[in-house]
């Protein structure tokens, strides 16, 4: 969490809050504020903690939902870090990001020999997080060949690698993430409905910014400190006008966006009072993408 409290700064304060002031805040917004790294004391990031609190223990299959950027991928740690599964490997695999011919061998490994440029045996994903969870990011755009694997990792413990004939038992927990609509994709026949259903066990629906707005503060405080002490800063307060500006923005970028913009404004400081610039605040923000883009 953030080593500094950051307080409103007034265009006529010159004067540093005390110290002890600080240290206090700074001691209460880490005990308050603080889920594994989700920060956030809105009801609405309460329900979802809540949720992983639950679920943490159990080694049930779990998918997240929400826009991209709303932090899909710190739920799906925070539930590996709670579980009987925190000292084994906690692996993520963007599944939007792999080629299509590659996702397979990725996920479950490959045979030498068994494709072009198979030059030796490789290990996959499930197999480097035997005992652990895997963390399926955009599981939505698995291809459907892989997702009848995925199937039937998900019913009876095993795969084979590509290109093999042998059954390798695996001991993994699944969560998965999404920002598409499966049951959508499951209806136009592009995702399988007892896949969906198996994934969709325990499911997480994260909130967009918009709808925690009471937890940008803390959230601009936590990445000021961050990017401030990343790139050698002292900032020591905060705008009043821009942290106006940023409560009042809809964020259609979620965390993601609001943490770039916070790290460019870091950057961009020369005092001790951190502002921002508010044409990087569009008036006309552009629409979330709907697919091929990770979580943080």
């Amino acid at each position: 969490m953030a080593s500094v409290a950051i307080f409103i700064a007034h265009p006529k304060m010159s004067e540093e809050k005390p110290k002890g002031h600080n240290m206090a805040l700074r001691e209460e917004i880490d005990q308050a504020s603080m889920f594994e790294e989700i920060v956030g004391t809105s009801a609405a990031l309460q329900r979802v903690l809540s949720l992983v609190s639950k679920v943490a223990p159990t080694d049930a299959s779990v998918l997240v939902t929400g826009e991209t950027g709303t932090g899909k991928e710190l739920v799906a740690r925070a539930i590996h870090k709670r579980s009987q599964r925190s000292s084994k490997p906690f692996v993520s695999v963007n599944c939007a990001a792999i080629p299509r011919d590659l996702i397979a061998s990725e996920l479950f490994g490959h045979e030498k020999g068994s494709f072009t440029g198979a030059v030796q045996r490789r290990v996959g994903r499930f197999e480097l997080a035997d005992g652990g969870t895997i963390f399926l990011d955009e599981v939505g755009e698995l291809p459907v060949e892989t997702q009848i694997a995925l199937l039937r990792v998900l019913q009876e413990h095993e795969f084979e690698r590509v290109g093999g004939t042998r059954s390798i038992q695996t001991n993994v927990r699944v969560v998965a993430a999404t920002n598409r609509d499966l049951r959508t994709a499951t209806a136009a026949g592009t995702f399988r409905s007892d896949l969906f259903y198996r994934l969709n066990v325990f499911p997480i629906e994260m909130p967009p910014l918009r709808e925690r707005q009471e937890d940008i503060p803390v959230l601009v405080e936590y990445f000021i400190d961050r990017c401030a002490r990343n790139v050698g800063k002292d900032i020591r307060g905060i705008n009043k006008k821009s942290l106006d500006s940023l409560q009042s923005y809809p964020w259609p970028g979620n965390i993601r966006e609001l943490q770039n913009v916070i790290e460019r404004s870091v950057i961009m400081c020369e005092t001790e009072n951190f502002s921002v610039d508010k044409t990087w605040l569009p008036q006309q923000p552009v629409a979330s993408e709907s697919k091929g883009q990770s979580d943080c």
